[in-house]
């Protein structure tokens, strides 16, 4: 895993510092059987598996629908808030680890291909660059990984980092 460069690049930091979080976000489903993975560990029924299909439906909503990109379809729901983070009967987790990889890839796609003060339309109607989608999505990475961190100690005991840290 690459460290956040101490002297590189505003979009280079940026880029590292999501990566790493990303990579934990997989890491916390390595040794894991479906069940385990599904398993929600909350009373509002929070699973490692439904905040990675989360994460890759935030992924496509704020780089690829922001900036005007193709996404699959997404699990929003207007009238089901949850629908994002839930994990439906005939999801696997092969599958959503797939959607995932292919939301990280076209978000990857995006921030190479465009500035930091490129701008975009989110999804509530309000102009952001690119700058303020990186940040976001480290923020929103990092926060979902510390609860992933929680419900994987509480799956089965496992803690850490994947590099150690």
């Amino acid at each position: 895993m690459q460290n956040v460069p101490y002297t590189g690049g505003e979009k280079e930091s940026l880029k590292v510092s999501l990566d790493r979080h990303r990579d934990v976000v997989l890491w916390k489903l390595n040794g894991l059987d479906e069940e385990r993975a599904r398993r929600p560990m909350t009373p509002s029924g929070t699973s490692l598996l439904g905040l990675t299909k989360h994460l890759a439906a935030v992924e496509y909503n704020w780089f690829c629908e922001t900036f005007g990109r193709e996404t699959e379809p997404l699990p929003f729901d207007d009238d089901d808030p949850e629908a994002d983070l839930r994990v439906e009967p005939d999801e696997t987790m092969a599958g959503i680890v797939a959607f995932y990889e292919r939301a990280r890839a076209a978000s990857d796609k995006v921030i190479d291909e465009l500035d930091l003060d490129s701008r975009g339309t989110a999804w509530h109607g309000a102009t952001v660059s690119l700058r303020w989608v990186l940040i976001h999505m480290v923020e929103e990475t990092a926060r979902h990984a510390g609860h992933m961190d929680i419900l994987r100690e509480l799956v089965d005991g496992a803690t850490g980092d994947h590099d150690g840290a």
